[in-house]
């Protein structure tokens, strides 16, 4: 079950990918009309016209992004069978479908109805067209239906799928959206103590990938509280001064705490292994403060000191309390690194964004102490601190010059070579690979490729967080396996 959760983390970064183009559109439509929201200047709508054309349809990417994504081969198919899922099951249980079924006026529809078209609606679909393309994409028929065999069957099975769906969903939603609604209101009502509680699970789930179901509900338009697009000014229901509460204490973290974290690490690393240790931690922190991508950061400490990365999970919680009570607020498209925060400064909802400096030096410096007090005190194996006899020169970092043929050869040398690999996949930072024996896997000469660490989920499946840079080093990876 963990691991099919852990999939569909990954295939959520598929739509989400597309953020960040609405939000460098949208944030500079803002400044050029910060008022009228393009109102005043063609130029200026146009952009957040354009820009909001991704944000308005998030759930219909969804929809797509996790149908490919969920699929055996990632086949365009799937994502189609997750676009039909997707427009059959919102057309039946459109507020004006549900009262002709019900035989009652629109107004008397539950309210549920009305948020049908929502990204959990999308997720739905999504991992239905997946199904039904897993499942049947081999199908053969006889020859009188021959046209309709294989992947062209896929969308049939997938409609008769998503009737059923929606048949459930008819009484099963307003029951779904009622719980969402309260959960997500409690929590408000709970002002930035809430906040703090929301930011400190979504680091703690990172490891698991279901911050990404967390976020659904705070972020997006799943319970009603759409931060996301209520800041940017799309659904028009924003309330200024509390919109933005769900994503403004993040950027503390990412842009100053966890780069200071890792310059701790950096300074607490043993003298031999300071160079690539260095070379990593620098990468990861510039990452992380420029983009707001936090995995090769985060996964180069988590596993190696938990305790480290509870507290990191404990302080993100305390900057989103600190954040919501003062007059702050910023928001982000894709995360709370520089590039967001700068867009975010003339979009609707935005507040005194500039607070942000000193708020994030304060927490940078807190990082700094904290993480340097822990890892010293409690001998942490943070990154150059391993207990093994590599030195700089052994731990050659061919991922810095960009040598992605040779960062894939080590890895699969790692992993016991071609025919111990059993299938290949990447995220947005990681490689996610399936082997038949784990105990031909040799993490010492995976980590000398100069990743940032190796995750074993279970005995069979493995995880090389390698970066950014991840698609090349597949690419390569996959060739070597033919």
């Amino acid at each position: 079950m963990m691991k099919y959760l852990q999939r569909l983390g990954k295939s959520l970064m598929l739509p989400v990918a597309c953020l960040p183009v609405a939000s460098i559109l949208m944030g500079i439509g803002y400044w050029i009309d910060p008022n009228g929201w393009g109102a005043n200047n063609v130029a200026a709508a146009f952009l957040i016209k354009a820009g909001s054309s991704l944000i308005d349809n998030m759930a219909i990417l969804f929809a797509i992004g996790v149908g490919v994504g969920m699929s055996d081969d990632n086949d365009g198919t799937s994502g189609l069978a997750g676009l039909v899922s997707w427009l059959m099951i919102t057309t039946l249980l459109a507020p004006g479908a549900v009262a002709m079924f019900k035989g009652v006026d629109v107004s008397e529809v539950p309210a549920a109805f009305g948020k049908i078209q929502t990204q959990f609606t999308g997720i739905i679909s999504g991992i239905i067209g997946a199904t039904c393309y897993n499942k049947f994409k081999n199908t053969k028929l006889p020859p009188a239906l021959g046209f309709f065999s294989g992947k062209r069957c896929v969308a049939i099975v997938t409609s008769a799928t998503s009737i059923v769906a929606a048949l459930i969903l008819f009484f099963v939603w307003p029951m779904v959206y009622g719980a969402l609604v309260s959960f997500g209101e409690a929590i408000i009502s709970t002002g930035a103590v809430g906040a703090g509680i929301y930011a400190f699970f979504n680091r703690l789930l990172i490891p698991t990938g279901l911050h990404h179901a967390l976020n659904s509900v705070f972020w997006f338009d799943v319970a009603g509280i759409n931060d996301i697009a209520n800041f940017w000014g799309q659904a028009g229901n924003g309330v200024y001064g509390q919109t933005g509460m769900y994503m403004t204490g993040f950027f503390p973290v990412m842009m100053f705490g966890l780069p200071a974290a890792a310059l701790a690490m950096y300074h607490t690393a043993k003298d031999n292994k300071k160079k690539i240790a260095g070379g990593l931690l620098l990468a990861a922190g510039l990452s992380s403060f420029f983009t707001g991508v936090t995995d090769p950061l985060e996964f180069a400490f988590m596993f190696l000191a938990p305790a480290l990365y509870f507290v990191h999970a404990l302080l993100t919680g305390v900057s989103a309390f600190v954040c919501t009570i003062l007059p702050v607020r910023a928001g982000f498209n894709f995360s709370a690194g520089l590039v967001d925060w700068v867009l975010s400064f003339k979009a609707p909802m935005a507040q005194n964004p500039l607070w942000l400096i000193p708020i994030g030096l304060v927490f940078g410096v807190i990082y700094y102490v904290v993480f340097r007090f822990m890892i010293v005190k409690f001998d942490l194996k943070t990154p150059g601190r391993e207990d093994d006899d590599d030195t700089t020169e052994e731990m050659d970092a061919k991922l810095a010059n960009n040598n992605f043929t040779a960062v894939a050869e080590t890895i699969l040398k790692g992993l016991g070579g071609k025919e111990n690999i059993v299938t290949i996949d990447n995220c947005v930072t990681r490689l996610r690979l399936e082997i038949k024996d784990n105990t031909k896997v040799n993490e010492k000469i995976i980590k000398s490729a100069g990743v940032a660490g190796v995750i074993r989920p279970s005995k069979t499946a493995i995880q090389v967080i390698v970066g950014t840079q991840v698609q090349f080093v597949a690419d390569e990876f996959k060739k070597l396996c033919k």
